[in-house]
């Protein structure tokens, strides 16, 4: 399985449009963060969690022919108002297949009507078909997927864990009975947007916290802001295990 990272940044991304801020003027590209997203490769399939508004330039940066499935967290912009941009795979597969909550779902229906109307549908849009996923395992072809219910805030959002990867985005807190689909996990990826304290994001602290609780092999950090610091000053602060995540990161498992 070959997880590749195609956004690591907040809702704004780095840099922020005006900012002065010294870590959205730094020339390192590990600064430069692209709303956030994962790309997941394994079997001769292609998943996606999450398209933000930097889908189109995400998949055009990494060359990805084909996609087979966009996983959703949950409904807010930076992880779905690039929907539309999935019509090239549509047009070639003819449609591009989604999983997420029922609630996610009726928000994607309002945004972009035209795409799931049945009636004097437009012929450009992308055909999608949906599947709605609650806490259950469900399948990705022959592929087991986790979902695992976490606090954005109070809204009730999905990370998921495919083998031994999970991917959380998001996540302020979470409950003892999803910690138990997170034992042995190898691969880590979670949110950790700033050092100070957030209303529904993980800060650095907690992060490592909840790192330190679950015990993968190794985790990544990620949905990053410019307020957390120079990537390569803060790698510099972090457990041996952990890591930041940034832009065009490629692991293998």
């Amino acid at each position: 399985m070959k997880i590749r990272f195609l956004g690591t940044g907040t809702s704004q991304g780095i840099p922020v449009i005006g900012s002065n801020h010294p870590v959205c003027l730094s020339t390192n590209p590990k600064d430069k963060r692209l709303r956030v997203s994962v790309l997941i490769e394994i079997d001769s399939n292609t998943y996606v969690i999450d398209c933000g508004p930097d889908f189109r330039q995400q998949m055009l940066r990494h060359d990805v022919k084909q996609l087979d499935a966009v996983l959703f967290t949950h409904e807010h912009n930076d992880h779905v108002v690039g929907l539309d941009d999935v019509r090239p795979f549509s047009h070639k597969q003819g449609e591009v297949t989604i999983y997420a909550q029922e609630r996610v779902i009726v928000d994607l229906k309002k945004r972009f009507a035209y795409v799931f109307q049945e009636k004097d549908r437009y012929p450009g849009a992308p055909k999608i078909m949906v599947n709605e996923v609650g806490t259950a395992v469900f399948k990705l072809g022959n592929l087991e997927v986790t979902p695992i219910q976490v606090l954005h805030g109070k809204l009730p959002i999905l990370g998921y864990r495919i083998k031994d990867f999970v991917y959380i985005t998001d996540a302020k807190t979470i409950a003892d009975t999803e910690l138990e689909k997170l034992k042995n996990v190898e691969v880590l990826v979670v949110n950790a947007l700033r050092r100070e304290p957030h209303h529904s994001h993980f800060n650095l602290s907690e992060a490592l916290a909840f790192i330190e609780k679950v015990k993968p092999t190794k985790a990544y950090l990620t949905h990053i802001s410019h307020l957390m610091g120079f990537h390569e000053e803060v790698e510099k602060e972090l457990p041996k295990n952990v890591f930041l995540a940034y832009d065009n990161l490629t692991i293998t498992l």
